[in-house]
């Protein structure tokens, strides 16, 4: 066989090279430029991190792509109190058409349960347009490697993430919360062998287990590791 010549869907080897070295190379520029808990969010025991909104924006964004979106399903049923939406989001360069995604959402799902339908419509017609948006920036910009749809929604990261974490690290007895534990993900920016490697130095075998008493030497000691790599990105 010769060099460049074998042919995959009409493109060459080199071709698909190239691209495969395109995608990298933005996968390489999302995961140096996006914000823990802002563009995405950490869960902690889960793979990948969690695409949020800000950042699916961002993506379609850089990718020079417009959106707009289209309601294909819609339920309104006040007399059962149940309420769905189904969204796609259609991506556009200079008018063509790119890609879809897709939303649902619907005010059975966990954190909606307790809730009347009437007062939380608008709510789940954002949620399935977001999801719509987050799965067409996830499909584009070819970053389901490295980030997930949205785990449970991570509102609360949105919502919530300005927690004292100071006053927290004064309780030292017992492990320490979810909330420490997604902060320690967040200053390893997401490198969740950063992480595991250093709590595992201290005799730990995931984050939860970590002690009260050790979490800040802990963090200390994943933010001096990541410095390094944060000065050598152009």
């Amino acid at each position: 066989m010769e060099n460049n010549i074998e042919i995959y869907g009409g493109h060459t080897e080199q071709t698909l090279s190239d691209t495969m070295s395109r995608i990298k190379a933005f996968q390489q520029l999302i995961r140096s430029q996006f914000t823990a808990d802002h563009d995405y969010g950490i869960v902690p025991g889960a793979s990948k991190p969690s695409l949020l909104k800000p950042g699916a924006e961002k993506i379609i964004t850089l990718l020079g792509l417009t959106s707009d979106f289209a309601i294909t399903d819609r339920v309104r049923d006040y007399v059962n109190g149940f309420v769905s939406y189904d969204f796609e989001c259609h991506l556009y360069r200079h008018g063509e058409l790119i890609t879809k995604g897709y939303g649902t959402a619907n005010c059975k799902e966990t954190k909606y349960i307790s809730r009347d339908a009437h007062t939380i419509e608008n709510t789940i017609m954002k949620m399935a347009k977001k999801r719509a948006l987050v799965d067409a920036a996830l499909l584009v910009g070819s970053l389901s490697d490295i980030f997930t749809q949205d785990v449970d929604d991570m509102d609360d990261l949105q919502g919530n993430k300005a927690k004292d974490y100071k006053s927290q690290a004064t309780d030292t007895s017992g492990c320490i919360s979810q909330a420490q534990a997604k902060r320690m993900f967040g200053i390893a920016h997401g490198d969740a062998d950063l992480v595991k490697t250093t709590i595992k130095a201290h005799g730990y075998e995931k984050s939860t287990d970590v002690k009260k008493i050790d979490y800040e030497k802990i963090c200390a000691e994943i933010e001096a590791a990541e410095k390094p790599k944060d000065g050598a990105q152009p």
